[in-house]
Protein backbone atom coordinates (compact mmCIF):
# COMPACT_ATOMS: atom_id res chain seq x y z
CA UNK A 1 0.00 0.00 0.00
CA UNK A 2 2.98 2.40 0.96
CA UNK A 3 4.34 1.97 -2.78
CA UNK A 4 0.83 2.91 -4.45
CA UNK A 5 0.68 5.83 -2.20
CA UNK A 6 4.35 7.15 -3.41
CA UNK A 7 3.49 6.24 -6.57
CA UNK A 8 0.28 8.10 -6.70
CA UNK A 9 2.27 11.11 -4.50
CA UNK A 10 4.74 11.72 -6.69
CA UNK A 11 2.92 11.30 -10.08
CA UNK A 12 0.44 14.52 -8.59
CA UNK A 13 3.60 16.21 -7.83
CA UNK A 14 5.40 15.70 -11.56
CA UNK A 15 1.95 16.48 -12.97
CA UNK A 16 1.91 19.88 -10.69
CA UNK A 17 5.23 20.76 -11.41
CA UNK A 18 5.10 20.64 -14.89
CA UNK A 19 1.51 22.43 -15.31
CA UNK A 20 1.71 25.09 -12.59
CA UNK A 21 4.23 27.82 -14.13
CA UNK A 22 2.25 28.03 -17.02
CA UNK A 23 -1.01 28.26 -15.34
CA UNK A 24 0.92 31.48 -12.84
CA UNK A 25 1.93 32.88 -15.40
CA UNK A 26 -1.06 32.99 -17.59
CA UNK A 27 -2.82 36.51 -16.76
CA UNK A 28 0.79 38.17 -18.13
CA UNK A 29 1.42 36.02 -21.20
CA UNK A 30 0.03 37.67 -24.26
CA UNK A 31 0.19 34.71 -27.10
CA UNK A 32 -0.29 36.60 -30.83
CA UNK A 33 -3.87 36.12 -32.44
CA UNK A 34 -2.48 33.51 -34.86
CA UNK A 35 -1.66 31.39 -32.21
CA UNK A 36 -4.78 31.85 -30.57
CA UNK A 37 -6.88 30.77 -33.67
CA UNK A 38 -4.39 27.78 -34.36
CA UNK A 39 -5.01 26.59 -30.67
CA UNK A 40 -8.58 26.48 -31.59
CA UNK A 41 -8.74 23.43 -33.61
CA UNK A 42 -6.40 21.30 -30.83
CA UNK A 43 -9.25 19.97 -29.26
CA UNK A 44 -11.33 18.65 -32.22
CA UNK A 45 -8.19 17.37 -33.24
CA UNK A 46 -6.96 15.21 -30.24
CA UNK A 47 -10.93 14.71 -30.22
CA UNK A 48 -11.32 13.26 -33.59
CA UNK A 49 -7.77 10.91 -32.97
CA UNK A 50 -9.32 9.14 -30.00
CA UNK A 51 -12.83 8.87 -31.63
CA UNK A 52 -11.74 7.17 -35.15
CA UNK A 53 -9.64 4.57 -34.36
CA UNK A 54 -12.33 3.38 -31.62
CA UNK A 55 -15.19 3.62 -34.16
CA UNK A 56 -13.22 2.06 -37.22
CA UNK A 57 -10.84 -0.76 -35.89
CA UNK A 58 -11.75 -3.98 -34.51
CA UNK A 59 -9.29 -6.83 -33.62
CA UNK A 60 -6.52 -4.80 -35.48
CA UNK A 61 -8.45 -4.49 -38.77
CA UNK A 62 -10.64 -1.86 -40.37
CA UNK A 63 -13.83 -2.37 -40.07
CA UNK A 64 -15.81 -0.36 -42.46
CA UNK A 65 -19.03 -2.40 -42.65
CA UNK A 66 -23.19 -1.77 -42.08
CA UNK A 67 -22.74 -4.66 -39.55
CA UNK A 68 -20.32 -2.27 -37.66
CA UNK A 69 -22.60 -0.36 -34.64
CA UNK A 70 -19.87 1.60 -33.66
CA UNK A 71 -19.53 3.57 -36.80
CA UNK A 72 -23.58 3.64 -37.78
CA UNK A 73 -24.17 5.33 -34.27
CA UNK A 74 -21.33 7.66 -35.03
CA UNK A 75 -22.82 8.57 -38.12
CA UNK A 76 -26.63 8.84 -36.60
CA UNK A 77 -24.77 10.96 -33.82
CA UNK A 78 -22.98 13.35 -36.51
CA UNK A 79 -25.77 14.21 -38.64
CA UNK A 80 -27.77 14.95 -35.35
CA UNK A 81 -24.55 16.77 -34.04
CA UNK A 82 -24.47 18.90 -37.05
CA UNK A 83 -28.60 19.56 -37.93
CA UNK A 84 -29.70 19.91 -34.33
CA UNK A 85 -26.74 22.01 -32.35
CA UNK A 86 -27.78 20.20 -29.34
CA UNK A 87 -25.23 18.31 -27.75
CA UNK A 88 -27.36 16.12 -25.13
CA UNK A 89 -29.59 15.11 -28.24
CA UNK A 90 -26.64 13.70 -30.04
CA UNK A 91 -25.34 12.01 -27.37
CA UNK A 92 -28.76 10.03 -26.76
CA UNK A 93 -29.21 9.51 -30.71
CA UNK A 94 -25.81 8.54 -31.12
CA UNK A 95 -25.80 6.09 -28.26
CA UNK A 96 -29.82 5.03 -28.66
CA UNK A 97 -28.41 4.38 -32.38
CA UNK A 98 -25.86 2.47 -31.31
CA UNK A 99 -26.91 0.40 -28.86
CA UNK A 100 -30.34 -0.76 -31.54
CA UNK A 101 -28.27 -1.31 -34.03
CA UNK A 102 -25.95 -4.08 -31.99
CA UNK A 103 -29.06 -5.76 -30.81
CA UNK A 104 -30.14 -6.06 -34.46
CA UNK A 105 -26.89 -7.20 -35.60
CA UNK A 106 -26.05 -9.61 -32.73
CA UNK A 107 -22.58 -8.20 -32.33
Amino acid sequence: MTNEVMLLGGMTLVTFLIRYPLLAMSGRITLPPRLMQALNYVPPAVLTAIIIPTVLIENNTLWIAPDNPRLIGSLAALCIGLWKKNLLLTILIGMGTFLLWQGIGGV
